[in-house]
């Protein structure tokens, strides 16, 4: 069993026992009472408050106190989410989601106060019809003008079989380089993430680190656990790529461009992803609503954060007149690095 995977089957196990340490406390079912369980159960198990604290200042205590001067048990089931759910957003996490029968409270700055970088026309030139492009594996793939392959994954929902996979490099085997577009792209399963990235990689790899809250003080964490990306057995990619990111690469995805940053001859492009590097916990208030939480961070192979993005290696953005002229401009920064690097390379191997 991968690492990874060894790590995630295990980690269920410890957070439903502190799931049920949680809703063992006694707290009324009233907005006072839930209010006191939600900030509560951030309060022990969130797990970046010390970054947060580093990055803008964030103070758990003082929220507490800001927001139970706006806590009042005779107030609405709309007033109090409206109050529960700006509490939530005072971490800065798209991780942390307060659920209800009539909303849910999410925070979405992390990628609505920046350009998308995406545009879903323009995909559409890009790939062309279903006669022009292949899909595999919920991957759409093709061979782009310059015999550069073209793998897009919008998502990680959906599991990426070896299979499929080798099916796919064989593709483009007489290709010079390669690009993975995963703009846009919110996540799914690490697993996937991962056997993706495998394929990119011949030997092993360790490409970060996982820890876990082993108590309710705020720096109170289990030892970090390395995550090893171990090679695809069988047919690997051994030319230059490419990773296309923007602000809404996140969660697994922003763990596939963490992974794919420790490969060499891997270049990202594009924009700061959105981050969203902790695996998530829930659990629930007196009054019967859901919070979700990041308890578990992941760290990157030199054991920073990348809650808040990784930075691209070649910053590109879609140009203003892009749609108009059907032609999207953080593809071709791609493919003239990607050429650029590529013709490189056969010089050095012609001087040998």
């Amino acid at each position: 069993m991968k690492p990874l995977l060894r790590f995630l089957v295990a980690l269920p196990l410890l957070l439903t026992s502190l799931t049920a340490c949680i809703q063992a406390d006694e707290l009324p079912s009233t907005p006072r009472g839930d209010f006191e369980a939600l900030w509560k159960i951030i309060d022990e198990h969130y797990c970046f408050f010390d970054y947060k604290h580093k990055e803008y200042g964030l103070d758990w205590n003082e929220v507490h106190r800001r927001y139970a001067a706006q806590i009042s048990d005779s107030m609405s089931k709309e007033a109090l989410f409206q109050v529960l759910g700006n509490l939530c957003g005072e971490l800065r996490d798209g991780h942390v989601n307060l659920w209800t029968p009539f909303n849910t409270a999410r925070y979405t700055q992390w990628y609505e106060a920046y350009p998308t970088n995406f545009d879903d026309s323009l995909q559409r030139v890009v790939l062309g019809p279903a006669d022009e492009h292949r899909t595999a594996s919920g991957l759409q793939y093709k061979v782009l003008p310059g015999n550069v392959g073209y793998i897009r994954c919008s998502s990680f929902n959906t599991a990426i079989g070896e299979g499929n996979l080798h099916e796919i490099l064989r593709y483009f085997a007489l290709c010079n380089a390669l690009i993975v577009d995963i703009r846009s792209n919110g996540g799914g399963q690490l697993t996937s993430a991962e056997t993706l990235a495998s394929a990119f990689t011949n030997r092993t790899l360790t490409v970060g680190y996982l820890t876990h809250k082993t108590g309710p003080a705020h720096d109170a964490f289990s030892t970090p656990n390395p995550v090893r990306l171990s090679p695809l057995s069988g047919f690997r990619w051994q030319k230059p790529v490419a990773v296309l990111i923007n602000r809404r690469t996140y969660s697994a995805a922003n763990a596939f461009t963490m992974y794919m940053k420790t490969i060499p001859g891997v270049i990202l492009v594009g924009d700061r992803t959105g981050g969203g590097s902790g695996l998530p916990f829930s659990s629930e208030l007196p009054g019967g609503w859901s919070i979700r939480l990041s308890a578990s961070p992941t760290l990157d192979v030199n054991g920073e954060h990348t809650e808040f993005g990784i930075a691209p290696d070649v910053r590109s953005h879609l140009g203003a007149n892009d749609r108009l002229n059907g032609k999207d401009s953080m593809i071709e920064t791609a493919v003239h690095e990607l050429r650029a690097r590529h013709d490189s390379l056969s010089k050095a191997a012609a001087l040998r």
